[in-house]
């Protein structure tokens, strides 16, 4: 039969037996597959060679092995044969690494001497002999009852330390790190809150109406987006430049309290109409038109600097204090 090759110099081996790989000018050639050195009673058995560095196209005849009657063995099958390697370059033939395995299978235990493997190869004579004799075991019997034993249990072996160690280890670590992300982000947060607690409350208001300067946000359907921004912005200046709790209260109850604050009149009757017009939008389904949309951002910015500005005359006419009369 023709199958892929092994190295020319190959030929220069001849007939010869070995018990262990072979090689030539340092390379491996051919290696028997069988190691072992015991098998059990009816445990299949893979008996062959590989060869190394074949070339393509080199003939190779293997062993028709025929066993007396009383043999202790049997044959199952043909020769199998595989390929677990391919090399190809340039301009040559490929070269590959093959493995031709027979199936064997022991029935009675003791020394069980492998049969010859005369192999030709390229013309030439190579006989394989294991490498030495397999003990074939027999099954535990219990003599008591005649019974194979069972299977020896997993051996079990006490933890030591070291194993025991990373398990401690590692969870501590992670519950470490993650209580320290949680520290540190929590700080982070009040740090957040105090610097935005101590910014005055006429710029937050001033620099969160800024974000609302885009008349994208006048579409119908962003109305009620921008009219809450608006006024919960304009709440929170209230809440901080009055000290009541505009958040919580209804339009009606906002504007009852800073009746008094000193507010220009008609300051306080746009903002009262923006708010009942934010009401309007936000739970009526209520679409406000462009001209109103229009005044919505100026009016709330004057609202809030006009009452910084008062809150600022105010507390300069308290430092000064009552003027003395001039004689």
């Amino acid at each position: 039969m023709k199958i892929k090759s092994i190295l020319g110099a190959l030929v220069l081996l001849g007939a010869s037996a070995f018990a262990q790989a072979q090689t030539y000018g340092g390379q491996l050639i051919v290696e028997p597959l069988v190691k072992r050195d015991s098998v059990l009673v009816a445990d299949p058995l893979s008996y062959g060679v590989l060869l190394h560095d074949v070339k393509e196209g080199t003939p190779l005849e293997l062993p028709k092995l025929e066993l007396p009657e009383d043999s202790p063995i049997e044959i199952c099958g043909d020769w199998q044969l595989d390929s677990t390697r391919i090399s190809k370059r340039k301009e040559s033939p490929a070269r590959y690494d093959i493995k031709a395995t027979l199936k064997l299978i022991p029935w009675y235990g003791g020394k069980l001497e492998l049969p010859s493997l005369p192999i030709v190869m390229d013309g030439d004579t190579l006989i394989l002999r294991a490498p030495k004799p397999l003990q074939v075991k027999e099954p535990s019997i219990d003599m008591e009852n005649f019974q194979p034993n069972d299977i020896k249990p997993q051996l079990r072996f006490p933890l030591t330390f070291n194993e025991v160690l990373l398990y401690i280890v590692l969870p501590i670590v992670l519950l470490a790190a993650i209580a320290a992300a949680i520290v540190f982000f929590v700080k982070r947060r009040r740090i957040t809150q105090e610097q935005k607690a101590a910014e005055p409350a006429h710029l937050r208001a001033l620099r969160k109406l800024d974000k609302l300067r885009d008349p994208s946000l006048w579409a119908p359907e962003k109305q009620k987006g921008f009219y809450s921004g608006v006024t919960d912005t304009l709440r929170e200046y209230i809440a901080a430049r009055y000290g009541i709790g505009a958040m919580e209260m209804t339009t009606a109850e906002i504007f009852r309290d800073i009746a008094d604050a000193g507010i220009p009149e008609d300051l306080l009757s746009e903002m009262q109409d923006l708010f009942e017009r934010a009401d309007f939008v936000k739970f009526a389904k209520y679409t406000a038109s462009e001209q109103d949309n229009a005044k919505v951002l100026p009016g709330a910015v004057r609202f809030v600097t006009t009452t910084y500005q008062q809150e600022l005359e105010s507390s300069e006419g308290q430092q000064e204090g009552p003027k003395a009369d001039v004689l």
